[in-house]
């Protein structure tokens, strides 16, 4: 374990376009999402077994539309591990002492959990509520990394796998003693309502940090490689792990039982193959999102290998993709209230809604980059 973190000490910590176009992507499809959720009066939103009544039809077009969507989330917590084992082995290479990279850590996942809870969950579901859901997530997985970060790459791996693996025979566990509701369930394992629906957890900790930590090892991994082979071998190891993803989401799927969080398919199309459980996530859902992560992640480092500055503007988004994160959701909405076009379209509207709100954030976000840049000591160290 010591001579792991003296070997990452070691190593140098370079910013990966591949990292940044990845989180870029994602920011647009998070997007796409949430102009839906504001502007689209058909959104098909039954990503779990509580929400969904089997046998109801999933239009294709609106179906896709929230599915392609899927991606954004464990991406952007897988790819929160791997930034943070990036910039934990920068401050090491700086000297820094443990203890004010455990304090940096603390105070950037506590952070996260105030603004999910007063931030983000005053535009998703209305003043008077929290809502805990991605922030929530990456925040309190921070707060796990604290210990965790000092485990071997092979004991975290088994630990972020164990965590993902085992939610589903967890909740069973926890539903023979009819506990799977009560709320320190719902912050860690499961997700719920409380409080007449004033508080509400979408997304509990475990299968998240679980990813965190496939992303912390994935950054370890990185660092690792030599420099100028670093693409070339990113792009095997990644595409190595994206098989393998996909194949396990194909068998859990197929066998329609284990592994789907009680959310099965109603048939054999390619709709219902699709149709998997984000609330909580089930094996089926972390297998296709981060194999289909991993094999574009793969392709990224090739294409940014030869071209780094590629697609330079969607790397911009990836580079300050919190900042772009808390801004873009309050966007839509006071446009949308001052214009009176809340759900009043169909399809076309998030991605016409999202077109408008990249374009309009994409100078602000360069902007903060160059402050950010400028003022590396600052409070934008924390955002």
């Amino acid at each position: 374990m010591a001579t792991s973190a003296k070997t990452t000490a070691r190593t140098k910590s370079p910013r990966l376009p591949a990292i940044d176009l990845m989180r870029g992507i994602v920011m647009i499809l998070m997007t796409v999402d949430h102009a839906s959720h504001t502007f689209n009066n058909g959104r098909v939103f039954g990503d779990s077994v509580f929400q969904w009544k089997p046998g109801t039809p999933l239009p294709a077009g609106q179906f896709l539309t929230r599915w392609i969507t899927h991606l954004c989330a464990p991406t952007f917590v897988l790819l929160a591990g791997t930034a943070l084992a990036l910039s934990t082995a920068a401050r090491l290479e700086r000297g820094d002492r443990a203890a004010d990279i455990d304090r940096h850590i603390a105070i950037r996942g506590a952070l996260l959990i105030v603004l999910d809870a007063i931030w983000m969950s005053f535009v998703f579901v209305g003043p008077g509520k929290v809502l805990f859901q991605v922030l929530y997530a990456i925040g309190a997985s921070f707060l796990c990394m604290i210990p965790l970060r000092r485990l071997s790459d092979r004991t975290l791996l088994v630990v972020g796998l164990g965590l993902a693996l085992l939610d589903e025979p967890l909740l069973g566990v926890l539903s023979l003693g009819h506990l799977e509701q009560s709320l320190p369930a719902a912050l860690l394992a499961s997700g719920g309502y409380f409080a007449n629906g004033h508080f509400l957890v979408g997304y509990p900790l475990f299968p998240w940090l679980g990813m965190m930590c496939a992303g912390w090892v994935l950054g370890r991994k990185l660092l690792a490689l030599p420099d100028a082979e670093r693409g070339a071998l990113a792009t095997r190891l990644l595409a190595a792990w994206g098989v393998g993803l996909l194949l396990l989401f194909i068998v859990v799927r197929g066998v329609n039982s284990f592994g789907n969080m009680l959310l099965y398919r109603d048939d054999g199309s390619l709709v219902q193959w699709l149709h998997v459980s984000k609330y909580p996530p089930s094996i089926a859902y972390i297998g296709l999102e981060l194999g289909i992560a991993s094999l574009m992640l793969a392709a990224l480092f090739a294409v940014t290998q030869r071209r780094p500055d590629f697609a330079a503007p969607v790397q911009m988004l990836g580079k300050v993709a919190l900042f772009y994160y808390l801004l873009h959701a309050h966007l839509m909405l006071l446009a949308g209230s001052l214009a009176g076009i809340i759900d009043r379209f169909g399809m076309a509207s998030a991605y016409l809604g999202a077109a408008a709100t990249v374009a309009t954030l994409y100078p602000l976000c360069v902007v903060y980059r160059r402050y950010k840049v400028a003022h590396p000591l600052g409070w934008t160290r924390y955002v």
